[in-house]
């Protein structure tokens, strides 16, 4: 449903290594970034996806309120495991360890971190063991 989305964030240096760092854990990297020169120098933007189509942009040009919550899909639970590693070996504040979450289904297993702006980063599989 979502072709892609954007983050504003205060360190794009920082940010783009956190971001680096864990989302090869999903099966994601780095597949596109644009400069400020590309776009008239309003936005600079690293783009984060799959198969090299970017779904995921952090970038600088505008302020932000708030705290965002992304979850992206893991293919296995393992992969979650290994996004919540990185992600705190990256420098990510703990919003809740790899677990079931049987609130939301008996087959929710999900990781949640807070990046560098506080944004609640989220690996979730749905799918049993």
């Amino acid at each position: 449903m979502i072709d892609h989305m954007g983050i504003s964030v205060s360190d794009y240096a920082k940010s783009k290594a956190f971001y680096d760092a864990i989302m090869p854990a999903i099966g994601a990297e780095r597949c596109m970034e644009v400069t400020a020169e590309e776009t008239g120098g309003t936005y600079e933007g690293a783009g984060y996806g799959v198969g090299g189509k970017p779904s995921f942009w952090i970038g600088i040009g505008g302020a932000l309120q708030g705290r965002l919550h992304v979850a992206f899909v893991a293919p296995d639970r393992a992969s979650v495991d290994a996004f919540y590693a990185a992600a705190m070996k990256a420098g990510a504040t703990d919003n809740g360890p790899p677990g079931i979450r049987a609130h939301y289904h008996p087959n929710y297993y999900g990781a949640f971190v807070l990046d560098p702006d506080g944004h609640n980063i989220e690996a979730v599989c749905h799918r049993p063991e």
